[in-house]
């Protein structure tokens, strides 16, 4: 009875609906589609030379999703274009395998070109893949050549460290490539399509930031690669159903509580011989997370345990195949993984770990015992990057608050005070490093990210030495944003985004933009994110984004208050964060509220809407997780838990299916009917568990999609369904 008067009395302060909203102005939608958020045409993967003199980037034309490559000159200040797709294909269109699909899937590539790059180590040799096929240019005399390679599909090619060979995987097995004889090689053999040499498993790629499953020597003489055998693992098919004449993708995906792929790692010389497989606990350590084999350090390995309680690092004695372990990190939720490190240095190696709180940067000694804390967890330490120096120096990211992200660079000596800022206030910045010469790029809530470039001396000073030049459209407008802090115990990072045109005399009906979700945030300083929320919010609502417990960048206690609890915790942060909001800004009206979120956003709104109806009135679901048995093992179990049977409680509470008959608020489910991450079974189980309980909702299928919305159509088509739908079903603003 007493939702039934709370409800009652929530749809009693709601003004009068337009049942058809006016048509919108999808002409800004139309430019932000073409340009990709306005991103097309802005330098990207820029790579700097040893020797200080050029650096390689990427570019698109502002609408024309296909990158090139082109060079910046660091003393005439000049770039110039050093190869396009266009000219190696020669008018062909470009093709792709459905294992390069799925690759680019996984590692979120949505253009097209050369989306990726290789530099030779001593900066002569550039090696690029398109189209299905490998191309060497030589800098300097701008020669271009296909390597003569077999027939198959070639994935994750790389240069040897010392130059001379390529690698690749093709055909499921590892092949190197002698580019002084033009000839190709076989490295492995065996490989199969459920048995695989040299490719990362599907968990590895989705989950671990891990794209890669073959390692090369330092002296370029042997490979250490993955064999990954999916046998027993469930094959799940993608198909679209609006082309039955095509069969499905079939792709292992191993589920909660199911098998999953079994990985051994082993060695073999690149002048041929028998592989040495690596020996450690794979029974207790079955996930392979990272290898490392760097110059300046012996192979390792880093395998964590199925539950994610415990991770380890072992050293290998490559000639024997033994390890030895060098350090374990255990936490009773779960061991985050940290791919940038071990870092040896000519004393040890640098580690992260979170027991102290929070990440923490310690240096320990060859045999893994702790010699000192570089970086505590309240120095705002957010991972390593690279950075290849000789003179002791590391460089890191470094949080100067939640939402901003700067990049230092220090020494290892304690004695030494001296470092480098990169960075400025209120900006995310990334920096692409090496001794002589860097890459900064950099966002702000009012400045799209521009690189430039900055040249150092033997002192570490550094001077500009231009911008990478960006040809990219301008949005035209600076979005409406501002930060907040709001509540108290726990404090959330808030922003709240405000028609341009915004009347402090109304009351506007509120959207809430959501993710909630691990290992993202919505809650930052970068102009781009706040784009699309400014549309919607010109449309005549306020727009807010709320980053709950669960996600990063707050501490190890913040980020694993979620654990086992994805159906209660981030809703209710999402819930205290916005009245908090409302009571700080009065033209929220908070009798209207929708939400709106994909993936694990998608999965939050339509959790609002069914369990907290006195809260949302309206939804929007893009690609939902609603049955999280049915979401991948790394992933689920991590934060929910290894599933003792189809039961569990954590599970039931998380499951969108356990709140189906609580529906109550309008929902619009969309999805991509091509997804191979959060498959498209998930709209389809949870519309039929509304259907079944007499609900009334809607779907928007998305027609050959997969987890990402490239197609700039779909998305203006999309982003003003969305906007219609809240119109109709919050209202416009009113006279406070």
């Amino acid at each position: 009875m007493r939702n039934f008067i709370v409800l009652a009395a929530s749809l009693s302060c709601l003004p009068v609906l337009a049942a058809d909203p006016a048509p919108l102005d999808a002409k800004y939608l139309r430019t932000h589609a073409e340009t990709r958020g306005f991103m097309l045409g802005r330098p990207t993967r820029p790579k700097p030379t040893l020797d200080g003199k050029a650096v390689l980037f990427l570019r698109a034309q502002p609408r024309k999703a296909k990158l090139a490559l082109f060079e910046f000159d660091v003393a005439s200040g000049k770039t110039r274009e050093l190869l396009t797709p266009e000219q190696v294909l020669k008018g062909a269109e470009e093709k792709l395998t459905p294992e390069e699909k799925a690759r680019r899937e996984r590692m979120r590539v949505g253009v097209g070109g050369f989306t990726d790059y290789q530099l030779s180590t001593d900066g002569r040799l550039i090696l690029l893949s398109l189209s299905g096929k490998l191309y060497v240019v030589t800098r300097g005399k701008d020669e271009v050549r296909e390597l003569k390679t077999g027939d198959g599909t070639l994935l994750d090619p790389k240069f040897s460290p010392d130059g001379k060979w390529v690698s690749y995987v093709r055909d499921n097995d590892v092949y190197v490539y002698d580019l002084a004889t033009d000839k190709e090689k076989r490295v492995t053999t065996g490989g199969t399509a459920q048995k695989t040499h040299g490719l990362a498993e599907f968990v590895a790629q989705e989950e671990m930031d891990r794209s890669t499953g073959y390692w090369w020597s330092p002296d370029s003489q042997d490979i250490a690669y993955e064999e990954a055998d999916a046998d027993g693992v469930e094959v799940w098919h993608v198909a679209d159903p609006s082309k039955p004449e095509q069969p499905g993708q079939p792709s292992f995906y191993p589920r909660p509580g199911k098998k999953n792929v079994s990985v051994r790692v082993g060695i073999v010389p690149i002048a041929g011989g028998k592989t040495k497989w690596i020996d450690w606990d794979a029974k207790k350590y079955p996930y392979l997370t990272q290898v490392h084999w760097d110059k300046q350090g012996p192979l390792t390995i880093t395998a964590q345990t199925r539950d994610q309680k415990e991770l380890a690092l072992f050293v290998v004695e490559w000639m024997t195949g033994k390890t030895r372990r060098l350090v374990v990190d255990k936490d009773p939720a779960w061991v985050n993984l940290h791919q940038d490190v071990p870092q040896w240095t000519n004393k040890g190696f640098l580690w992260t770990t979170e027991s102290a709180g929070g990440p923490q940067l310690e240096h320990r000694d060859p045999d893994g015992k702790l010699e000192r804390v570089v970086l505590k967890p309240d120095t705002g330490f957010a991972g390593l990057v690279p950075y290849d120096s000789d003179r002791g120096r590391i460089a890191y990211r470094q949080r100067l608050a939640p939402t901003r992200v700067a990049v230092r660079v220090i020494s290892l000596d304690p004695k030494e005070n001296e470092q480098i800022f990169f960075g400025v206030d209120d900006s995310v910045n990334t920096v692409v490093l090496n001794p002589a010469l860097s890459v900064l790029t950099s966002t702000t809530p009012t400045q799209m990210p521009r690189s430039f470039v900055v040249h150092y001396d033997d002192r570490g000073r550094g001077t500009s030495a231009g911008e990478l030049p960006s040809v990219a459209e301008e949005p035209g407008f600076t979005p409406r944003v501002e930060f907040v802090t709001v509540g108290d115990k726990p404090m959330f990072h808030a922003a709240i985004v405000r028609p341009r045109d915004f009347d402090e005399k109304k009351k506007y009906p509120v959207i809430v933009d959501v993710y909630g979700g691990p290992g993202h945030q919505t809650v930052m300083a970068s102009m781009r994110n706040w784009l699309l929320p400014q549309f919607l919010a010109d449309q005549g609502f306020i727009v807010v984004g709320i980053d709950n417990r669960g996600t990063p960048a707050r501490g190890r206690d913040w980020e694993r208050a979620i654990y086992q609890k994805f159906g209660s915790v981030p809703l209710d942060d999402q819930v205290a964060g916005l009245q908090a909001l409302g009571k700080k800004v009065p033209q929220m009206d908070l009798e209207r509220v929708g939400i709106v979120g994909w993936s694990f956003g998608g999965y939050m709104a339509a959790l609002a809407v069914m369990k907290r109806p006195d809260i949302f009135k309206a939804g929007v679901a893009g690609a939902p997780v609603t049955d999280w048995y049915d979401y991948d093992t790394h992933y689920t179990e991590r934060y929910l838990g290894v599933p003792k049977d189809k039961d569990d409680p954590a599970y039931k509470e998380a499951s969108l299916l356990t709140y189906a008959k609580d529906l109550k608020r309008p929902l619009l489910l969309m999805h991509g009917t091509a997804d191979d991450n959060v498959y498209f079974r998930h709209t389809l189980k949870l519309a039929d568990a509304l259907f079944r309980e007499g609900k009334d909702f809607e779907v928007l299928p998305l027609s050959g999609l997969t987890h990402m919305v490239p197609d700039p159509v779909v998305m203006e088509r999309l982003w003003t369904r969305v906007a219609g739908y809240f119109q109709k079903h919050l209202g416009k603003p009113v006279a406070r």
